[in-house]
């Protein structure tokens, strides 16, 4: 008589999409990646520490702001009235004058780019002083078109504002006929960091969610471990599962993390809803994650992975999402192009939340986009990744 114990046999569900086996597999990948992202420091890094390095260089280094642009003052004829004009220079944070005896002085200041704009007084000036005139020569250096004309403006403001101010000293009236007292809705203060800090939250974050899974994946296909676990019985939709939801519950954190460093850091009012926020973060954080799995079906190694996300992420995200260029000033083919570029709904979402509140006539169909072309990526992703080694 045989001492050995027969085992039953065990029959083992098939790799299917459903059922208790596929769900403990989607457990097992899920603890898997967790514990992959606590051990692996650059995975951190991407989600943190990268959005926290953009959004200082950027938001401390990139400013539409014209501040002490340095300006020359050629004063020929001393005055009360000279000296009372360019006071106004002197006390401007627009600007930092810089005196200079002659024009011909000036004028080689402003070819060697040391100064930006020449503010001309000649000998004449206090005698040919009448309300409404004006005397003086303004040359304004237009390299840079956009600082030509922020410059330009700066320089009416002072102007009418010392002619008002004179004109009331004297008892006289108003050389201006018109009154005009602008009100700005949003960005009371006119300051481009309020304008640009949420959009570089959505730009950064477009390269962040694209190099999550692209990045990760590439590294894991370089280890071998993408091999073994094509070999097992985890299905493809579980795969990017597992893949798509550690790295999202990560970028979550790094967008939490931006959006705490604009209103804390730099300052940005947050007017609308948080929750808001977080949906449309959310959309968009799928779109980005889901491009990266794209970028992963055919990138095998890290370096085309970060190439290839900087290129098809990085670069339309910041010239064609109207960060900084109005996407109605476009030829119309290029305004065509920004209707797929994700990040474009992004930066109008985060600017209205952040300055203008829940505006739901704009929320609402960028949301609704966002959600489409989280579909669509996600579901390119899903229709190209293979279980296969070729």
């Amino acid at each position: 008589m045989s001492d050995v114990t027969e085992l039953p046999h065990v029959i083992e569900a098939p790799a299917g999409p459903s059922g208790r086996g596929s769900l403990r597999r989607l457990r097992g990948l899920l603890r898997k990646e967790f514990l992959q992202v606590g051990r692996d420091p650059s995975s951190i890094a991407i989600a943190f520490l990268l959005p926290a390095v953009l959004l200082l260089l950027f938001g401390y280094g990139v400013s539409l702001d014209a501040r002490n642009v340095p300006v020359a003052l050629v004063v020929e004829q001393p005055s009360d009235a000279t000296a009372s004009f360019t006071a106004r220079f002197r006390q401007s944070p627009y600007f930092r004058p810089q005196d200079f005896a002659t024009i011909q002085q000036a004028d080689r200041a402003m070819a060697a780019r040391q100064v930006q704009g020449i503010v001309w007084l000649r000998s004449d000036f206090a005698r040919q002083l009448q309300p409404g005139e004006a005397p003086i020569g303004v040359i304004v250096n237009g390299v840079d078109a956009n600082d030509a004309r922020i410059i330009e403006g700066y320089l009416q403001q002072i102007w009418a504002g010392w002619i008002a101010a004179r004109a009331q000293a004297r008892g006289l009236p108003s050389p201006v006929p018109v009154l005009v007292e602008p009100r700005v809705w949003f960005n009371p203060a006119i300051s481009s960091r309020d304008y640009l800090v949420p959009g570089l939250i959505a730009i950064i974050m477009s390269l962040t969610g694209a190099l999550l899974t692209a990045m990760v994946i590439a590294r894991e296909w370089e280890r071998g471990t993408m091999e073994a676990l094509m070999v097992t019985r985890v299905s493809i939709r579980e795969i990017l599962l597992g893949k798509l939801v550690p790295y999202f519950v990560l970028g979550m954190g790094g967008m939490a993390a931006s959006v705490a460093m604009a209103v804390c850091l730099f300052g940005v009012p947050l007017r609308g809803s948080v929750l808001l926020l977080a949906v449309g973060s959310g959309l968009f954080l799928l779109a980005a994650l889901g491009i990266g799995l794209l970028i992963s079906s055919v990138a095998k190694s890290q370096f085309v992975a970060g190439q290839i996300a900087i290129i098809t992420t990085f670069l339309p995200a910041f010239i064609l999402s109207g960060f900084i260029f109005d996407i109605g000033s476009m030829p119309a083919p290029i305004q065509f192009i920004t209707r797929i570029v994700a990040a474009r709904y992004f930066v109008a979402i985060l600017q209205t939340i952040f300055l203008a509140g829940n505006v739901w006539a704009v929320l609402l169909p960028n949301l609704a986009a966002l959600t489409i072309m989280a579909v669509i990526f996600l579901g390119g992703a899903w229709l190209m990744t293979r279980k296969r080694l070729d």
